[in-house]
């Protein structure tokens, strides 16, 4: 059979922009009639997404079946790497729980993964017209090289053609591109078709001496230069390095977020950080919480107790007991809803040693770490105003006491979360709630702030936007080329 077009964008670094511009490259090519795919070979994220079948995969993949216009996939993202603590890890394969490895362990054993992620390619193939891969990290750290699945490992494997994009934002992009040309071993090389250069501030012909050298240096042709884009910091997030970034705002009511050490699922909170009566604070371990935040919302963790004893260790829990007294509105989600209980316990240690904890103590419920993961795609209500509400569940362990009488939301149904008796502490295991414009209108109203955001057309906004932008700076129908080359050398090997 004749090979799909395929493309792999690689970046000279992390956070080099590859998610969004696969995003963009999706919605921009989808709009010219074609099928697209999004791909990743292996990701290494605590912000999951979970798709119709309960399986686990990065976010940023989810961003970019939207931008194709398909619903998210496990065979988007086949190897989903869940940091639990600094050496290791939760591994995802296709979407399931394959085991914790630490991080020599997975290096060992990467390559045995590498059937699954070529079985993934093949069925998303099958049904594209083309495939965008992203690639993870750089293919310049050679020291990663071995039984390689992420970057050029795969690319070799797959005859897939390469893009690199340079981050400009961070300088020294010329030495970055011409350095990862010299590392690259010659059949590594002989893959790379071009390179762009992206996040670019100011006058993009102040560079073109850059793109000459670049070509000089590399013999790489240049594909574009993408300007900086405001618009795309309205799509959700994946890497917890986006969070050191301030939100500009002029709101006065401040809702903030401790930013745990395995913070996850972070992105439920994006639609907050759009609403224009909100400032959205994200607070960097060693400071303390805002004293006139509004609201404390405890995000998720992909380590519950682990970041139950960070938050302690910052001096976070007494903070927040200090914003209780002083009437403040506390909001736990899913890891965070299970630390504002009077205890967790993990007689197993399915989440670090085994043992029970005490928890906050702001909600009479206690958690029971056992049972099968729940990854589950959701619809309910929110009890107190009835507003409807979709999400997903992604946790492990069950919650149950008193204030569990007064369910957040009901979910097919059945009771969902806890309420204090007075009202201003409440937690959910649900993600994703904020983004139903019905509920976070009513939740935000019960603060005394208005809404009128409408989230999802303003995802789709953004999409287009960057997709317009790509379609101006880079050579669309030069990538296109690329991505068809690969049906002429697949034939030109046989």
């Amino acid at each position: 059979m004749t090979p799909t077009p395929a493309l792999m964008i690689q970046g000279t670094c992390s956070n080099a922009g590859k998610s969004t511009l696969v995003a963009g490259l999706c919605r921009a090519l989808v709009r010219r009639g074609l099928r697209v795919a999004p791909f990743k070979p292996q990701n290494m994220s605590n912000n999951a997404a979970v798709t119709a079948d309960g399986g686990e995969i990065g976010r940023a993949q989810a961003v970019q079946a939207r931008a194709a216009k398909l619903p998210p996939s496990v065979h988007m993202n086949p190897v989903l790497l869940k940091p639990e603590t600094d050496t290791g890890a939760q591994v995802i394969v296709q979407g399931r729980r394959f085991g914790r490895l630490g991080a020599k362990n997975f290096l060992d054993k990467k390559a045995a993964l590498l059937p699954h992620v070529l079985d993934s390619f093949a069925r998303l193939a099958r049904d594209a017209d083309i495939v965008l891969i992203e690639g993870a990290g750089s293919p310049a750290e050679i020291n990663l090289r071995a039984g390689d699945i992420a970057n050029m490992g795969f690319a070799l494997a797959a005859n897939v053609p390469v893009v690199i994009a340079g981050d400009i934002e961070r300088g020294g992009v010329i030495a970055s591109l011409a350095g990862t040309h010299l590392v690259l071993d010659d059949d590594e090389r002989a893959l790379v078709r071009g390179y762009l250069i992206n996040k670019f501030r100011g006058d993009v012909r102040l560079f073109d001496h850059g793109l000459t050298a670049i070509t000089q240096l590399t013999g790489w042709p240049s594909l574009g230069v993408v300007p900086w884009l405001p618009q795309a910091a309205l799509l959700p997030a994946e890497d917890a390095v986006d969070l050191d970034r301030a939100r500009a705002s002029e709101a006065t009511r401040i809702i903030a977020v401790p930013m745990l050490a395995r913070i996850a699922n972070f992105d439920d909170l994006d639609p907050l950080g759009m609403e224009p009566g909100v400032r959205l604070v994200f607070v960097p371990p060693g400071q303390p919480i805002p004293a006139e935040a509004s609201v404390v919302i405890i995000p998720g963790s992909k380590s519950t107790l682990g970041d139950l004893a960070f938050l302690r260790a910052q001096g976070w829990d007494i903070d927040i007991a200090a914003h209780v007294r002083r009437g403040g509105h506390l909001l736990g989600l899913c890891g965070g809803y299970q630390m504002l209980g009077r205890s967790i316990a993990d007689p197993d240690g399915l989440d670090g040693a085994p043992g029970t904890v005490d928890g906050l103590g702001h909600l009479d419920i206690t958690t029971l770490m056992q049972g099968d993961k729940s990854t589950t795609l959701v619809g309910g209500t929110h009890v107190a105003t009835g507003a409807p509400v979709e999400g997903y569940e992604i946790h492990l362990g069950r919650s149950s006491g008193p204030d569990c009488a007064r369910p957040v939301v009901t979910i097919d149904g059945r009771p969902d979360g806890a309420i204090s008796r007075d009202g201003r502490v409440q937690g959910t295991y649900l993600h994703g709630l904020f983004a139903s414009d019905a509920f976070r209108k009513a939740w935000l109203a019960g603060l005394g702030i208005a809404s009128e955001l409408a989230y999802d057309a303003q995802v789709e906004a953004a999409l287009d936007a960057l997709a317009d932008h790509l379609d101006a700076h880079l050579d669309i129908d030069a990538l296109l080329t690329i991505a068809r080359s690969r049906q002429s050398t697949n034939a030109s090997a046989a």
